[in-house]
């Protein structure tokens, strides 16, 4: 009985006990901010990609056109690479251009539009991301060729 009294009393665990209480909440709040900054970051890099190809359709940079001539499959494997180099696989369904359109209620503009499924390293934990939330951007840029 004694021996029961004197365990009930010792406190030497206690801390273990609560940081392992409290470690499991608050790594998943880590993750989560994480995630969330990576989603941001993701969407930050399509509305970029979507405005640099946007303005490779409207001026006619060399890699968006053949022979000097808008060209829409130099285009797409020109905004894909340009999505690569910051980790973001884009295939062509994810990417819609018109090299003459309105923005705004003006004409005469080139715009790119792209829309991306943004998948989460933690589908288990972050059930919010793990269907992928879409994301998408869409620039406009006007036409500098005659």
């Amino acid at each position: 009985m004694i021996r029961l009294k004197s365990f009930l009393r010792d406190r030497s665990g206690a801390n273990a006990v609560e940081f392992a209480l409290l470690s499991v909440p608050m790594l998943l709040i880590l993750a989560g901010v994480v995630e969330f900054g990576r989603m941001y970051w993701t969407q930050h890099v399509l509305e970029q990609t979507a405005a640099a190809g946007a303005r490779c359709v409207g001026v006619l940079q060399p890699g968006c056109t053949q022979n000097g001539v808008y060209n829409a499959a130099s285009t797409v494997s020109f905004i894909t690479t340009m999505a690569a180099t910051d980790g973001i696989t884009l295939t062509t369904t994810n990417i819609a251009i018109n090299n003459n359109t309105t923005c705004s209620g003006l004409s005469g503009f080139a715009m790119v539009q792209i829309s991306y499924t943004f998948g989460t390293a933690l589908p288990a934990f972050l059930t919010s991301l793990a269907n992928g939330p879409n994301l998408s951007a869409q620039a406009c840029f006007p036409n500098q060729s005659s």
